[in-house]
């Protein structure tokens, strides 16, 4: 609940506004004023060395790192991707809430459950785009200024074959040396994907001006563009109502 509780609390906040944050409104017009830069900064990495060979029409990857509006809005703009939905995953059904789940003690994390035509985009490309441009994976247990497990860097194999190249690839950027610290993401075993309110979906395309946006996903859009375009789209592909 970070986004919520900090003293920016629009800033750093969820849609439900506090009072006090709108003595803070002049200092945050101000801000906004100013070019957007991401909190994380994106890292300029190689793709995996190797990669694997999805068949089928569609397949699913399923990544965690820090609040699921910038890591949603990163993958609907990436060619390939059909749907990216906002979630939870590594807890129990019964508490797959973005109130429980603020807590830090379920067991979830703030997640995106990404389809994909592994024809078009592999694993592998959105493993690069997630350790590039998504969130920042030597941060244990936050993401800029949100902070708890629930925003840890976390990615759920749905396959062996996944596992073992999330794996490889972690073990490829940490001896790279483009990262400032080691890489904390961990690999946890995949049980359940619970999607989030619908509030929270398509949260960054239908929010843009929000201040948290701003400052710590659109300069993530524009780091996509820019250091992959190739796989960049201009139109998201939006989630729409569930």
């Amino acid at each position: 609940m970070a986004r919520i509780a900090s003293s920016l609390a629009v800033l750093s906040g969820r849609p439900r506004v506090q009072f006090a944050s709108l003595l803070f409104l002049p200092v945050l017009l101000l801000a906004a004023m100013q070019p957007a830069r991401a909190a994380e900064e994106p890292v300029v990495i190689p793709a995996p060395s190797s990669d694997i060979a999805e068949s089928g029409a569609t397949a699913t990857a399923v990544f965690a790192g820090g609040c699921f509006w910038g890591v949603q809005g990163v993958f609907q703009h990436v060619v390939g991707v059909t749907n990216a939905v906002s979630g939870y995953s590594g807890g129990a059904a019964e508490t797959a809430t973005y109130e429980q789940t603020g807590s830090g003690t379920t067991g979830h994390a703030e997640t995106v459950q990404i389809t994909y035509d592994p024809a078009v985009v592999s694993y592998g490309q959105l493993l690069q785009i997630y350790f590039s441009v998504a969130h920042n994976p030597t941060q244990l247990n936050y993401q800029g200024p949100d902070h708890g497990t629930q925003y840890r860097s976390t990615i759920f194999p749905v396959t062996e074959e996944q596992a073992d190249l999330a794996k490889a690839y972690i073990a490829e950027l940490d001896s790279s040396g483009r990262f400032e610290g080691p890489i904390v993401t961990t690999i946890e075993p995949f049980q359940a994907f619970y999607p989030a309110e619908q509030y929270h979906q398509d949260f960054l395309t239908l929010n843009p001006t929000w201040p948290y946006i701003v400052v710590n996903d659109l300069p993530k859009i524009a780091a996509l563009k820019s250091l992959f375009p190739d796989e960049y789209r201009e139109d998201p592909v939006l989630v729409g109502t569930l």
